[in-house]
């Protein structure tokens, strides 16, 4: 089961590399539609709502994953005997193509990157209209009052805090609890998404899906802060750097998971992030994080190349990770035979 899981997160990342989002019947999207509809049925101005709604709303996609990882659990067990004279059975593939599939369905690398790249390009033409018009689909900032250094400011930080949220927590979720794992994960990112946000119709109601969405991230983001610090030579800065940025600068953010990846990127990068950012809502003072001079458009394509590193990385640790486990459960299983 170990190894299904495993080959069936790599065969989703490449996928996702290779394929993007599905462009149609998006489970991500139809998931979304559906949390509208409830969010509409029953807001109310409440915490305890909002705490209902997340529950019932996460819930029902966790107990699908559930019930789906249980049927393969049953069917892997049908062809034991088959699976003891081969390496390879019927039920590993059919969890491995599960897997890979949900897998594909929520990550989200391959359409950050592009987005991020789309929107450099038409900075790099002088197309500021254009840029201004891209921006939406990586962030929810306004960018109207923003000038070329502003967009690119906004771009990098988006491609850093999302390559965590769209790619390392899916895969580490998904190595610890395999289809539940994924599908819980997407469910938790997305709907904190739609009413995790500070404005006066979600303050309260979107409290518990802010939450339980900053408990989700707790370690992948630190992961990722750490992949960005180990493949900080491939974008030109050092590790030491994105390290200091980390421990010196990320304490300061408002998110406890943003913070991190945003420094250790900045860090990275030889460049500062943070300052004035105006949301629909109003405008968040963000504290300065790296040391460097401000980020230009040129740097974007420099924060998509460290996004795709870190990509890597974590699958790489993902799949070691699932190896190491497998091997400690087969001397566990071992020491208990007669």
């Amino acid at each position: 089961m170990m190894v299904a899981t495993s080959a069936g997160l790599v065969a989703g990342l490449v996928a996702d590399a290779v394929l993007g989002d599905p462009r149609r019947g998006h489970p991500v999207a139809g998931f979304g539609r559906a949390a509208s509809v409830l969010e509409r049925t029953w807001w109310a101005d409440s915490r305890r709502r909002g705490a209902l709604h997340t529950a019932v709303a996460v819930g029902i996609p966790v107990v699908a994953g559930v019930a789906v990882d249980r049927s393969l659990a049953r069917l892997g067990s049908r062809a034991a005997e088959r699976q003891a004279r081969h390496r390879w059975s019927a039920g590993d593939l059919t969890r491995a193509t599960a897997v890979a599939t949900t897998a594909w369905a929520v990550l989200g690398g391959r359409s950050l990157t592009r987005e991020a790249e789309l929107l450099g390009r038409s900075l790099s033409d002088g197309d500021l209209e254009s840029a201004r018009q891209r921006l939406p689909h990586l962030c929810g900032r306004d960018p109207a009052s923003l000038d070329p250094a502003g967009l690119a400011r906004a771009t990098v930080e988006s491609v850093a805090e999302n390559t965590s949220d769209a790619v390392v927590a899916p895969l580490f979720w998904g190595a610890v609890a395999g289809l539940p794992g994924l599908a819980a994960y997407r469910a938790v990112n997305t709907l904190d998404a739609m009413v995790g946000h500070k404005n006066e119709r979600f303050r309260n109601f979107g409290w518990a899906s802010a939450r339980v969405d900053d408990l989700a991230n707790l370690l992948p983001a630190r992961l990722s802060g750490a992949l960005a610090a180990a493949a900080a030579p491939l974008v030109g800065g050092r590790p030491a750097d994105a390290v200091l940025a980390w421990r010196r600068d990320a304490h300061r953010h408002p998110s406890p998971n943003a913070g991190v990846v945003e420094a250790a990127f900045a860090g990275a990068l030889g460049r500062q992030l943070g300052g004035r950012t105006v949301y629909a809502y109003g405008v968040d003072e963000r504290p300065v994080l790296g040391s460097g001079p401000p980020v230009t458009p040129a740097d974007i394509p420099r924060a998509v190349r460290l996004s795709r590193a870190v990509s890597v990385g974590s699958l790489a640790g993902v799949v070691v990770g699932r190896i190491i486990g497998l091997a400690v459960a087969r001397r566990i299983t071992a020491g208990r035979r007669p």
